[in-house]
């Protein structure tokens, strides 16, 4: 029977120290080549300059008539009608006006368009009610894009406005930061399959699948490694193969003081471990190591415990390795809605709604924030940043919040 731990070896970080070490041993991956059409999500490698002007042609602004603005009030006759990706091939001289359809190139000689609302036409004349100015309602060339501008910075997010300005750029295959893989490995030999059956005190495996659902969200191609039991052997094993074969492995459970918890020194047998602990609640014993080329984060085995330390150590480090020069989550300021007691000792990350009442931002507590209960991430959109202390947090009080989600 193996000794039971009494004092961990590992000296306690603050999550600030302990995010920077992350992102310090964090570096973009290399680039690929993309569909274009298809590359939402993905973090732009290489700045995109334009190649042509956008429009390239004066492009008439409204439905209406093109004319020359120096005819003044005179009446014109109208000798033709254009419309949307029609060549327009024709000249309007003085005195003429030509019907012109939204998006329709100008023709020669027209240096203004009327609003069909703002004329008459009757038996082939058009009378105007007012007089137009050079250029009036004509998109002219390069308006939206000139030929040469920096169109999308490397960094970028590829959302479906980027998408948009890709295919009418005509880019097709686009390069972006490659996506980390990622292996995800529980632990324990209490922990079953889901669709498994369970004995009476067993638990089933949600740690896995959550994380290789956070994963999927954070932009990672999730890799699934299975539930290695308790023994050293396996677990080595076990490590090894995800090693060779992701970017990043996650493990879940065997982080803390048991005498069944053996990811800590099988990760200081086979690499570096650079923190051991972290001073927040929940997930204290959240570990980050590297083995190679691989960063290793041991997460602890309760689901909310893990979900928390993903959310503030592994997603900044997904999306710091696919280039996003913004890897963290946006923090912002929300006043609580019922009273909190803090933990005497360490900030904790509780689980909230937030929401907006008027011009200010609310925290509502998702009920009991035992680190076991994944009930309490269930619509949380927040963590809410409770500093320590001996002092209840009244209802109003102002505190920090880890933005997760949308904001209702």
């Amino acid at each position: 029977m193996n000794p039971m731990l009494r004092e961990s070896p590992y000296p306690m970080l603050d999550v600030e120290a302990a995010l920077a070490t992350v992102l310090a041993h964090v570096a973009p991956l290399a680039l690929e080549h993309v569909d274009a059409l298809r590359a939402e999500g993905r973090i732009l490698a290489e700045d995109l300059v334009a190649s042509e002007d956008l429009p390239d042609l004066p492009k008439a602004a409204m439905d209406g008539y093109a004319l020359r603005s120096s005819d003044g009030l005179l009446p014109r006759r109208v000798i033709a009608e254009l419309t949307a990706g029609e060549s327009a091939g024709l000249l309007v001289g003085p005195g003429e006006a030509s019907r012109i359809m939204t998006g329709a190139t100008m023709p020669t000689g027209a240096d203004a368009m009327i609003p069909v609302e703002l004329t008459r036409e009757t038996d082939g004349m058009l009378v105007v009610d007012r007089a137009i100015r050079p250029g009036e309602h004509v998109h002219p060339v390069g308006q939206d894009l000139a030929r040469g501008q920096l169109v999308l910075a490397r960094g970028t997010r590829l959302n479906a406005a980027e998408v948009g300005i890709l295919a009418t750029l005509g880019i097709t295959q686009v390069a972006v930061f490659r996506q980390p893989r990622v292996a995800v490995l529980a632990t324990g030999d209490e922990v079953y399959e889901p669709g498994a059956p369970r004995p009476a005190g067993a638990v089933r495996d949600s740690n896995r699948y959550a994380l290789l659902a956070a994963v999927r969200e954070a932009g990672g191609v999730a890799i699934s490694l299975g539930i290695a039991r308790d023994d050293a052997a396996i677990q080595r094993r076990a490590i090894l193969d995800g090693i060779a074969q992701a970017d990043v492995l996650l493990t879940s459970g065997g982080v803390s003081m048991g005498t069944r918890d053996l990811i800590k020194p099988i990760l200081a047998e086979l690499g570096t471990i650079h923190f051991g602990r972290v001073k927040f609640k929940p997930g204290k014993p959240t570990t980050f190591a590297s083995v190679g080329d691989t960063l290793v984060f041991g997460l602890p085995g309760y689901p909310v415990s893990s979900l928390v330390a993903f959310e503030v150590f592994v997603r900044p480090a997904l999306r710091a390795l696919q280039g996003d020069p913004q890897p963290v989550r946006p923090r912002a300021i929300a006043r609580i809605d019922a009273a909190i007691r803090p933990s005497p000792d360490r900030p904790e990350y509780q689980r909230v709604r937030l929401a907006w009442r008027g011009a200010e931002l609310w925290a509502t507590s998702t009920g009991n924030q035992g680190s076991s209960r994944l009930l309490s991430m269930h619509g949380a959109n927040g963590l809410l940043i409770v500093p320590p202390g001996a002092q209840v947090y009244p209802a109003g009080s102002s505190l920090e919040v880890l933005v997760t989600g949308d904001l209702r």
